[in-house]
């Protein structure tokens, strides 16, 4: 029946070609790639997706590279990386790998690379692979803007060509692989002044020195295009595959990561919206999630998002083809949406907390969603992680809700409500189906309908399209549960229908640890691409098992107390308003972009960051990046407002922007100078005066 519903002429291509980044937008496929090199862990679609890291002890510092390298295989790696800014620590890259091979170790390592060709020609005949970033190998970042003639533009790929080759054939007769991995905040000058800061700018850096590369026959290639941005990196990939396929050009496997993706929850939510929306659509080959913690902990969670796609394909269901896709997937634009209440047009995405089964009888209930009753003055009082609405099933609250919070119903317990001003139904596609039918009493203002793709049907959209006051609650029980979600709102698009979309999913049946991550892919990557105007994730899921049923059959929760429940509560409010951070569709607290350190850092990055965060984290919507050093400072906290770089032993430079306003700032004044460049800009606010 869906698929009747489309038409050729309801269904164009905004983006004025066919999706050529992935073979089916519905149907789990692997995208094919040539098979690279890696020592004796090769890499490509024919093997399983590899877990890396990145050590972070000195490089010169022999043992306690060796140890960490172990630590590191040891929690999964598969690849290590390894930085080699200069020649010495090149060098030295032969001690690593001596000392890992005497205990036993053939794990392949990867020097990296930045400005210095010389330490990549000596590195590429020691280790299995390097890593160059185009950005910036042979060039000195100046950040400035030059407009180039075509000839001035020829002549500097011709000077990158020659300082570029020798590292190529040494590639080639060592065997060695390379990894071109192009860096959002470290484009060349030379890219800036033709594409700007922009994912097809990303794209052609990388293309430029892969060029060289097939000119010279060298194929044992990985590509990257990292951010911190995980939009910027999602629509960077997609069209890099694009860009390949378009020039007849190999395809060569992916290496994903969001750069500079912080620490906690945050970064593993920042990480896996960009890394798991790629990986749902068959892209990638191997995995680093950057956090700003000791390397080992990366691994488990890389693992953790490549281990949901080892039996998709099996155990996805059916899902209609998208023929033709309404969607630009290269360039973000919000869907276009009709307002209801205060959802979709121009509102930001709304959270709405699940207490379905949950009663609520008393004020502290509110507490993990983001609302505090004070008895005195006898006043309700909201965080900036305040829930919207709340979903109360089929039990009312014992109270009167707060007013900045806004309650959900089930149809048949919405009908015995005496005062329905603050209080809307939830009804099932049948239910509202049948409502329409029947004249049955609905709410004047806003309705909600919870709908799967399986219920779509002709005449459900008829009805929806002669009612203003739906908003849709979409959910889906399929394996493949993203692109379901996705391929009902290119129904909706094509329909014509703008009503606003909350996204449901729940989850049981898996770690605590890894709801993050599935539900930061199946919402965010909706998000990335502008679909969704809600989010709500339940405690109640599509099968029979509920996450409280879960807990109480987990060992340690045997009888879970309200004390349990409402940790597991605030969890999943504190995770709905960081996918919607996380995608930039809704700014509720401090960001950092900082980066997951390495042998460069000049300072202890978890420490300091913990710092930083310590001192700013009231600060909505400013984004702060804390780099390591110089390589990972301007350039690589583009998105950034505020920057705390490291240039030397206890020496810090801050910024504005991209402009460096304060340099060789002493490390223990330097989070003081920080904030006081904050306050210069009147974004400062007194932890005082911000609610608690």
């Amino acid at each position: 029946m869906l698929d009747s519903l489309i038409t050729p002429s309801q269904s164009a291509n905004l983006s004025g070609s066919p999706v050529l980044y992935t073979p089916s937008l519905t149907q789990y496929t692997r995208r094919k790639t040539v098979t690279v090199n890696i020592g004796d862990v090769p890499l490509g679609s024919d093997y399983p997706i590899r877990v890396q890291s990145m050590t972070t002890v000195d490089t010169m510092d022999t043992l306690g590279s060796v140890e960490q390298t172990i630590r590191m295989i040891e929690a999964g790696c598969e690849y290590v990386r390894i930085t080699a800014p200069s020649v010495k620590e090149a060098q030295n890259l032969e001690n690593i790998r001596k000392e890992l091979r005497a205990r036993g170790y053939t794990t392949p390592l990867v020097a990296d690379i930045h400005f210095t060709p010389n330490a990549a020609e000596l590195a590429a005949r020691i280790v299995e692979k390097v890593r160059i970033n185009p950005g910036n190998y042979a060039d000195r970042k100046r950040f400035e803007f030059i407009d180039y003639t075509d000839a001035a533009y020829a002549s500097e790929l011709e000077r990158i060509r020659d300082k570029f080759l020798p590292l190529v054939r040494i590639c080639k007769e060592y065997g060695t692989a390379m990894r071109i991995g192009t860096n959002h905040g470290s484009l060349s000058d030379r890219i800036l002044s033709r594409y700007g800061d922009t994912p097809v700018g990303m794209v052609e850096s990388a293309l430029e020195f892969l060029r060289i590369c097939e000119d010279e026959n060298y194929y044992n290639i990985v590509l990257s295009m990292k951010s911190s941005n995980p939009q910027v990196m999602v629509q960077a990939y997609r069209l890099l595959v694009q860009r390949l396929d378009e020039e007849g050009l190999k395809p060569y496997p992916l290496h994903l990561g969001v750069t500079e993706a912080g620490e906690a929850e945050d970064g593993r939510i920042k990480s896996a919206l960009g890394i798991g929306t790629l990986l749902e659509d068959g892209i990638g080959d191997t995995v680093r999630v950057s956090l700003t913690e000791e390397p080992e902990r990366e691994a488990p969670v890389a693992q953790a998002l490549i281990d949901r796609y080892t039996h998709r394909a099996a155990e996805s269901k059916p899902i209609p083809e998208i023929t033709s896709y309404p969607i630009n997937p290269f360039q973000y634009t919000r869907r276009t949406t009709h307002e209801v209440a205060n959802f979709g047009g121009q509102n930001v995405p709304r959270v709405i907390a699940d207490f379905s089964q949950i009663p609520v009888r008393q004020h502290d209930d509110l507490k993990p969603i983001g609302h505090f009753y004070l008895p005195e003055p006898d006043k309700w009082r909201m965080n900036d992680l305040g829930a919207d609405y709340i979903y109360l099933g089929s039990q009312p609250a014992a109270f009167m809700l707060p007013n900045g919070l806004k309650q959900i119903l089930d149809y048949a317990s919405w009908q015995t409500v005496a005062d329905q001003t603050n209080a809307f139904p939830l009804l099932t596609a049948s239910e509202y189906t049948q409502a329409q039918i029947t004249k049955a009493p609905l709410h004047p203002r806003l309705n909600f309908v919870q709908l799967s793709l399986s219920e779509v049907s002709p005449d459900l959209l008829t009805a929806l399209r002669n009612d203003q006051t739906v908003v849709l609650l979409v959910t889906t029980d399929n394996a493949h549960a993203m692109p379901e979600l996705r391929r009902l709102f290119v129904e909706l698009i094509n329909q014509e229908l703008t009503l606003p979309v909350v996204v449901q999913r729940g989850y049981s049946a898996i770690p605590s640890e890894d709801i993050p991550l599935y539900a930061a892919t199946d919402v965010g990557g909706l998000l990335i691409d502008g679909l969704g105007d809600g989010i709500i994730l339940s405690l109640v899921v599509s099968g029979s098992q509920t996450r409280h049923e879960l807990l109480t059959q987990n060992v340690g929760f045997e009888n879970p107390t309200p004390q349990v429940i409402a940790s597991e509560l605030k969890a999943l409010n504190n995770l709905s308003f960081g996918i919607l951070q996380a995608a930039r569709t809704r700014i509720t607290k401090t960001e950092y972009i900082s980066c997951p350190s390495c042998g460069r850092t000049l300072f202890d990055l978890q420490e300091t960051t913990a710092m930083i965060r310590q001192r700013t984290d009231h600060l909505k919507g400013v984004k702060i990046g804390i780099m390591g050093c110089i390589v990972n400072g301007p350039g690589e906290m583009a998105d950034a407002d505020y920057g705390y770089v490291g240039i030397g032993r206890d020496k810090i430079s801050l910024y504005r922007g991209q402009q460096v306003i304060k340099k060789s700032v002493p490390a223990d004044r330097a989070v003081d100078e920080l904030i006081e460049l904050i306050r210069e800009d009147d974004r400062w606010i007194e932890p005082s005066l911000v609610n608690e």
